[in-house]
């Protein structure tokens, strides 16, 4: 059996409970060496055969699967952040579906949400934003031509853009010819939850000054949107939720005297 499993965004502790014990129970581990904490490689246990995928091509990694599972063995295909957003690991299943090698997958905490909880900010707010888009520049990988960021960004919902630090100048151009105001927060958050984590809040027109003053050209994540801004630059209003004169499937609203 193989497991994808999700290592979270950097922070060792911040695995799933999940993904810990099926680490801790591998044969065999195929971990992306680039991305992942390699403190995570902590929990497994002695003999456990290790590789970085990071030096490996994709048909060297489904031949180590195999060869496990030849053995009778048990890999975990340690991924960064969720294995679903910018994983490749569709094609990993694929191979694996027609060599007839069972899988299953383990979700993990996305740097998109490791960026949030650094920040202090939701990324939905009532009347500012309710949607989140999750993009990336068009850079050696492409984009398909209706997703390109302008597009995506002609909708001013809060932007978690990834795998383009690389890219701020091209971004915030992209940005302003979708009526961006130059002046919408942003924030940039590089190694989120990681000890050498760095969060620097700018705007949309500074990106890629604050990048570069902090020397940040990857392994990061940009978030855009009104919701970083504070409420008296936003106006966002409570949740209707916890309203009193709210009624929901728990409790009953009261008119407030």
């Amino acid at each position: 059996m193989v497991y994808f499993v999700g290592a979270g965004c950097g922070a060792k502790d911040l695995i799933t409970v999940r993904g810990q014990r099926l680490l801790r129970q591998a044969d065999v581990v195929i971990y992306a060496g680039s991305l992942v904490n390699p403190a995570l490689l902590e929990e497994t246990r002695e003999g456990c055969e290790i590789y970085d995928s990071a030096k490996m091509t994709l048909d060297e990694v489904i031949a180590a699967m195999e060869r496990a599972e030849a053995g009778g063995l048990t890999t975990v295909r340690l991924h960064t952040g969720d294995p679903s957003i910018y994983g490749a690991v569709r094609e990993q299943m694929d191979r694996l579906s027609k060599r007839g090698i069972s899988y299953e997958v383990c979700p993990g905490v996305s740097s998109f949400c490791g960026a949030a909880a650094s920040l202090k900010a939701e990324l939905t707010l009532p009347e500012v934003s309710q949607t989140v888009i999750l993009t990336r520049m068009a850079g050696r990988t492409q984009t398909p031509k209706q997703e390109s960021l302008k597009e995506l960004a002609a909708h001013h919902a809060t932007m978690a853009v990834f795998l383009s630090a690389g890219l701020l100048k091209e971004l915030e151009q992209e940005l302003r010819a979708a009526g961006y105001e130059p002046e919408t927060p942003a924030a940039i958050v590089y190694k989120a939850t990681w000890p050498d984590e760095k969060t620097i809040r700018c705007t949309v027109s500074t990106l890629s000054a604050a990048a570069e003053r902090e020397g940040i050209t990857k392994t990061a994540m940009i978030l855009i949107g009104d919701v970083l801004g504070s409420r008296e630059q936003n106006g966002y209003a409570d949740s209707r939720l916890y309203a009193a004169d709210f009624t929901t499937g728990f409790r009953k609203g009261r008119k407030e005297t």
